[in-house]
């Protein structure tokens, strides 16, 4: 066996970052940012009314002065004359502050009778103007790598930019396999279950950005196997589930072998996911992920996750482990690193009392894999510990 970091470099090594697109703005949500962008405008382009009002010049501010209308600006329709001493321009929010003025008093100070206007005694400091790239400016650079928030969306598309530049989504064919399964919605036989965990990991694959393909289920034939690994041969990543062990209906190994599988590793001293496996079948990588539904649910958050990280360019593909006190005690740890399932409450770490592998209840409640290193001492109540978020 090998240790969990060897085994998250070595799944690692098998990939690099995918090639980049160009998509519109639309379709760029979620997707990673692949190469840095420059802003095609200066927001605002112009200095801006924050307020509705009216433009003046600032050194004839003072109570009870008096001015007269000489225009109007509005958002889109600026006020194309000069505001001269004595002189005000109505101004509305957005609106391009005028020439000349280079203040804007709020409407609630004023009194207008026709065309004059009276200023009132509570005018501030602040002279509700917006400043010309006060936002950004032409040329200012949205960094890549990126995955991209509404947020950004909407800065780009101020920006003026109407195509980006992505990385291709990871296509990642995930196949199930075993006698043993069903789909949901079929009726499984009296020794049969339906498969559960390639529907949760392809929603985890997704939730990163990946273009997941679900396989047909794989029997516990050599035929089958084949097959299903010959409809995969577009995808840049396979992921196996189950049939990864050493028993005499485990054939994932065997059967990739022979199609030229050549593997990277077999094991790995962790709890849940012994079993795993990773290698390369020709231009795909392959991870073979243990059956049991938590194992396979914790080892696509340990390796997959990172990988799929990698082929999208992310600028760090380590997970992030965060820190909190245990909620109880904790006995010795033996050899394999344990990913506990555990629960975020009130600022501590409560590990289930059940830790089984097959326990996808357990896991549906939890919000953190509290993290046990190999061979970690006993520990007590209040005791810090580190814990990935689910």
């Amino acid at each position: 066996m090998i240790s969990v970091a060897e085994a998250r470099a070595a799944v690692l090594a098998l990939v690099d970052q995918l090639e980049i697109e160009e998509i519109p703005l639309r379709a760029a949500a979620g997707r990673m940012l692949a190469r840095d962008v420059l802003a095609a405008r200066t927001q605002p382009p112009f200095a801006a009314s924050s307020m509705d009002g009216y433009a003046l010049r600032r050194a004839e501010v003072e109570p009870d002065a008096m001015f007269k209308v000489v225009g109007e600006a509005a958002a889109g329709h600026a006020f194309e004359g000069e505001v001269k001493a004595g002189q005000a321009a109505r101004i509305f929010t957005g609106a391009p502050v005028p020439n000349g003025a280079d203040f804007v008093v709020i409407q609630e100070d004023v009194t207008r009778r026709g065309d004059l206007i009276t200023l009132g005694h509570r005018i501030g400091d602040k002279d509700n103007i917006r400043p010309a790239g006060g936002d950004f400016a032409k040329g200012d650079k949205v960094a890549a790598p990126l995955r991209l928030r509404p947020a950004d969306i909407a800065l780009l598309a101020a920006m003026n930019i109407a195509r980006v530049p992505v990385t291709r989504k990871p296509r990642v064919a995930v196949l199930a396999t075993g006698d043993e399964l069903v789909q949901p919605g079929e009726m499984p036989g009296a020794d049969q279950i339906v498969a559960s965990n390639s529907y949760g990991l392809a929603a985890m694959f997704e939730g990163m950005g990946a273009q997941v393909r679900l396989l047909p289920i794989a029997r516990d034939t050599k035929a089958s196997l084949m097959q299903a690994f010959a409809l995969a041969r577009d995808a840049d990543l396979i992921v196996t589930i189950g049939g990864a062990s050493v028993g005499d209906h485990d054939l994932v190994a065997p059967v990739a072998a022979e199609m030229g599988m050549e593997q990277a590793f077999y094991k790995v001293a962790m709890r849940p996911g012994k079993p795993l496996m990773a290698g390369r079948m020709g231009a795909a990588a392959m991870i073979g992920l243990p059956g049991n539904p938590v194992s396979a649910m914790v080892c696509g958050t340990v390796f997959v996750a990172p990988v799929i990280a990698k082929m999208l360019g992310a600028s760090t593909t380590e997970p992030v482990l965060l820190q909190a006190p245990l909620a109880c005690d904790l006995p010795a740890n033996g050899p394999r690193a344990h990913y506990m399932r555990a629960r975020l409450i009130d600022g501590a770490l409560h590990p289930d009392g059940q830790q089984d592998s097959s326990l996808l209840s357990v896991l549906a409640t939890a919000d953190a894999l509290l993290v046990r290193p190999v061979d970690d001492p006993a520990r007590a109540i209040g005791d810090m510990a580190d814990y990935l978020q689910l």
